[in-house]
């Protein structure tokens, strides 16, 4: 009986360094975060999130030798899960502004956006880019449109949304008077839509770039790395070309 409680002792002994051993094992997978009905950056193709953002996101993965894990969430809800560490990295079409930049850190910047307008064909409420004074006009929440309108447009409401999708219809449907937004989800937004329509003209012109917790350098340095051997080896605009030309 001793022999028996001695060999359970032991047995529970090993497997408290066993399970401590595990626990210390290194992380073999990164997280990022992104909000995937953002065409071409992120975008649901099947049951599978793909796009620009993916693309580069891959590409960090394979540079760190780890498997990439996509969690796909509202953009808003991906940017605070990278504040508290619950993502590794957020790619996710992000634009810097200053109050961003206090509360995390960015890459390199890897694309150029173009925001412009998009409106209803068959029942047009605004007739130019000029004409948004009075408007309800449609944004992604938490997006540089967001914060555009509300800084340059004297507008009637600011309808807010965690997907496009939702905006789309509501255009449609006149529930709102039209839609700014950057050109490339846009013109994918039209296709399939083809009862809206984009303005002629451009609003402003942004940039995007990967967002990490404050204080990841290690991280950051290894992003940046990525990003700039896919400029300079011009894999960036074959990614672009991918996902712009379907």
């Amino acid at each position: 009986m001793k022999r028996e409680i001695i060999g359970i002792l032991a047995m529970a002994v090993m497997s408290v360094f066993l399970l401590a051993g595990c626990a210390s094992s290194p992380k073999n997978t990164i997280v990022v975060g992104t909000e995937a009905g953002f065409a071409p950056y992120e975008y649901m193709e099947g049951n599978e999130v793909v796009g620009i953002d993916m693309d580069i996101a891959q590409a960090i993965a394979d540079h760190l030798g780890k498997e990439l894990e996509i969690k796909n969430m509202e953009f808003e809800a991906a940017l605070a899960a990278v504040q508290s560490g619950k993502v590794d990295f957020v790619a996710a079409a992000v634009s810097i502004d200053e109050d961003r930049l206090e509360k995390m850190d960015f890459s390199i910047d890897y694309a150029a956006s173009t925001e412009v307008v998009v409106v209803n064909k068959e029942n047009p409420m605004v007739a130019s880019i000029d004409d948004l004074d009075g408007k309800i006009i449609g944004v992604q929440q938490g997006n540089k449109a967001d914060f555009w309108v509300e800084d340059n447009i004297d507008f009637k409401e600011i309808k807010r949304y965690g997907k496009f999708a939702q905006a789309a219809e509501d255009l449609k449907n006149n529930k709102i008077d039209c839609i700014v937004m950057d050109q490339y989800p846009a013109e994918g937004m039209v296709i399939a839509n083809p009862s809206l329509t984009i303005l002629d003209g451009i609003l402003f012109e942004d940039k995007y770039a990967i967002a990490v917790k404050k204080g990841n350098k290690d991280l950051l340095d290894d992003i940046n790395t990525v990003i700039k051997k896919l400029i300079d080896e011009e894999e960036m605009e074959n990614i672009i070309e991918k996902h712009t030309s379907k």
